[in-house]
């Protein structure tokens, strides 16, 4: 059944057959709904800006929850015979415009001297800076154990506790009034959506129209129904709250496999149904097609020590490969207990190209939660969300503030602080370069710049995160925690134990090769003065080809584990996660350093110059724990050496390693053994996560001249995949660059 139904399916979101931007969320529509469930985007947009006149007066929360509201009465709907999950039309965020989007701008109109600050910092390239509303998890146990019905009667019984202690503040009463509306409006749009399912007479209309109904009155009651609330919380919190859900599940199998029990023991569905319920479940993520990808996770460790996968583990992991698809993207956690047949099947999968999948290794990243003060118990049991980041489970809101572009710090020591991208000076002025007499005075030099520009970003994020509320209420997210509820505030208004910012190291080994580029030709071998290597920074190396071939072939490159290097980047690394780990934030918590870039490797690069590790203007950066591209040429294990000797816990948030392996390497029953090695020496090491690219040069180079021969090659960016296809011709050949040097 599913084969005749996929195509619908990959085109419920958006036209396959005509240009999407990934970037654009859910705006398009691949079929057409019928007109008489409700109205279209227009005639909505129509009936909020109405809206908006009648109920500007009112505290934020009933603002938003009231066009939530809205929007979900009047939104067309869809029960398919295609598809087990239901079709929502209004996907594009409509309620931004009155809500979110109109409270951010007025937020910054009160804040003098932050929003120029800001966009300073974003136009120059030295960071990238915004309010972050995508780093969270909602407690899906919460959601699953009581469903839409059981957290609305929740949300009640709080609010009376907090009347009948004579709390209930006007701000307090608008949080739990806001949360009130949104869950009503929830539940009226599943009977909605149950009624219109009882008038349809395909063949999944009933399965669908008695998985609404009880869902509707109740908490779900199998793993279809689970599957079900899953699908809805997520597609109304992305696409109607604005709130991006980054993960599935606390573990996508442990979360379900309380269903999926039951469904087998009671022969409610067997394997081989549940298995189809899984295919269309999974294949929703990869019709949606967002560029940065859904992600969720699997494993874990139980309190007794033993692992938390299991049959069902096996079950996705089979119906994921089956598909061949990459989003959504899956976390693997894994320990020493991790048994030798995921692992296997997981290598097997990334070694055949389903490279969508990464390890993250537990006894690091416990470490790193532990370090800002979370339990053994809270450690073990924590969330994986967004791309690789550590979250303690319903108790953390942890936003990415900032994306520091560490290469700036380099490229202001050389112009005196001068910017170019925005003709002023918005660096340190450090003095002349005649005045940078030994490598100690130009290496303080470069952490002045670089301490500016954390404290500027660190000042920016701290003008406006104690207002995140205030933009943003988190009507839908904030229902899902007890704490929050307890509280009577805003789970982004301190309503959790861990209030926590985080701000992100980019360009990383880009910075340690510069430095090192710097110390040995005009320090150490006074090869050239530093006039000089300005002046070959400012022709883009035009005229300085000899120089530019002796840096690019230097054998003091990070991700070598040459001992000199690695001094330094642990030194650098050190530096960074000092000035931002446990500092206070504006919510009641702490920073936290994070070492990924997510996509501004690519962005914050385009505004760089050129810089003294060889590396061109307007080039992408190094990203994440990795090596600048084609850099490491010492093999996999030194590269593993160079990043262990981090101190990977030292960036609590996230510290992911891109690995890039030849599909020789890794054939065969001994090239499983070989990735079991690679995974294990980089755990034992301390590391956090780690992610495959299994690439032959020739390969890339084919796919480069004929695209349409490798419609579905896809390539692990960041913490996200994309079809090679859809890369431009310059980051195709970073890729390919890099593969030169597999050993």
């Amino acid at each position: 059944m599913f084969a005749s139904d996929r195509s619908f399916i990959e085109n419920k979101y958006h036209k396959v057959s005509e240009p999407f931007n990934p970037f654009f969320r859910m705006a398009y529509h691949g079929y057409e709904f019928d007109p008489n469930t409700g109205l279209d985007d227009e005639q909505i947009k129509s009936g909020l800006e109405k809206l908006d006149k009648e109920i500007s007066g009112f505290p934020h929360p009933i603002v938003k929850a009231k066009a939530f509201g809205y929007v979900l009465e009047n939104t067309r709907i869809d029960i398919n015979e295609h598809d087990y999950f239901v079709g929502l039309y209004s996907l594009n965020r409509l309620i931004g415009p009155i809500t979110h989007e109109k409270w951010n701008h007025e937020l910054f109109g009160t804040l003098p001297g932050v929003y120029p600050t800001m966009c300073k910092m974003c136009g120059s390239g030295a960071a990238t800076i915004w309010p972050d509303f995508d780093h969270v998890v909602p407690d899906w146990d919460s959601i699953l154990t009581l469903g839409f019905p059981g957290l609305l009667e929740r949300v009640r019984r709080y609010r009376q506790k907090h009347e009948g202690n004579g709390m209930l503040y006007s701000e307090k009463a608008a949080f739990f009034d806001g949360m009130i509306l949104t869950y009503s409006s929830i539940i009226n749009l599943i009977d909605r959506l149950y009624r219109y399912a009882k008038k349809q007479t395909h063949e999944k209309a009933e399965t669908i129209a008695d998985c609404l109904l009880h869902i509707r009155d109740g908490a779900p009651q199998n793993t279809y129904e689970a599957m079900q609330v899953i699908y809805l919380y997520f597609i109304l919190s992305e696409c109607f709250d604005s709130y991006q859900v980054r993960s599935l599940g606390n573990g996508l199998d442990s979360t379900l496999w309380r269903f999926y029990q039951n469904d087998i023991q009671s022969d409610i569905y067997t394997k081989e149904e549940i298995k189809e319920f899984f295919r269309y479940f999974l294949i929703q993520w990869s019709a949606i097609g967002n560029y940065w990808g859904q992600p969720f996770y699997m494993g874990g460790t139980k309190k007794d020590g033993s692992t938390k996968y299991n049959e069902l583990s096996e079950l996705i992991l089979d119906v994921y490969d089956e598909l061949g698809i990459y989003n959504p993207k899956i976390q693997i956690k894994v320990n020493q207990n991790t048994p030798d047949k995921i692992l296997f099947k997981v290598f097997d999968m990334i070694r055949r190209g389903h490279n969508s999948l990464v390890f993250c290794c537990e006894p690091g990243m416990m470490q790193a939660v532990m370090s800002y003060g979370a339990t053994s118990d809270e450690a073990r049991e924590m969330d994986i969300r967004g791309c690789y980041e550590t979250g303690i489970r319903a108790a953390e809101v942890s936003t990415a503030t900032a994306y520091v572009n560490a290469l700036k710090a380099v490229e202001y020591v050389f112009t005196d602080g001068y910017d170019r991208n925005l003709g002023e000076t918005f660096g340190v002025k450090v003095g002349s370069l005649s005045g940078l007499k030994t490598f100690e005075d130009f290496y303080a030099a470069v952490l002045a710049e670089w301490s500016h520009l954390i404290e500027l970003s660190i000042r920016i994020s701290s003008s406006y995160e104690p207002y995140l509320s205030y933009i943003n209420p988190s009507n839908m997210y904030s229902a899902t925690i007890e704490t929050a509820l307890n509280k009577g505030l805003d789970a982004y208004q301190n309503g959790v134990k861990f209030n926590n910012s985080a701000l992100l190291n980019c360009g990383f080994a880009s910075l340690v090769d510069s430095v090192m580029a710097v110390k040995k030709f005009v320090y150490d071998k006074k090869e050239v003065s530093l006039e000089e290597m300005k002046a070959a920074l400012d022709n883009n190396w035009n005229g300085y080809e000899a120089l530019h071939a002796k840096v690019l072939n230097s054998v003091h490159k990070y991700g070598c584990h040459d001992a000199e290097t690695d001094v330094y980047a642990k030194a650098l690394a050190a530096y960074f996660a000092m000035k931002v780990n446990n500092r206070p934030n504006a919510r009641g918590g702490v920073y936290k350093a994070i070492m990924h870039s997510a996509r501004m490797f690519i962005e914050e690069g385009k505004k760089t110059g050129a810089t003294p590790d060889g590396r061109f203007a307007g080039a992408e950066c190094s990203k994440n724990a990795s090596p600048s591209v084609g850099m490491d040429r010492n093999g996999v294990t030194a590269l593993i050496e160079s990043a262990t000797n981090l101190r990977p816990y030292t960036y609590p948030e996230s510290f992911c390693l891109d690995i890039m392996l030849h599909p020789s390497a890794v054939s065969g029953d001994e090239g499983l053994s070989v990735m079991k090695a690679l995974l294990l020496t980089y755990m034992q090491g301390g590391g956090m996560s780690i992610q495959f690219n299994v690439f032959n040069t020739d390969t890339l180079r084919d796919a480069q001249k004929h695209p349409e021969n490798y419609k579905n090659l896809q390539v692990r960016v960041c913490g996200w995949n994309v079809l090679w296809n859809n890369m431009s011709t310059d980051e195709q050949n970073a890729y390919i660059r890099r593969s030169e040097n597999i050993k």
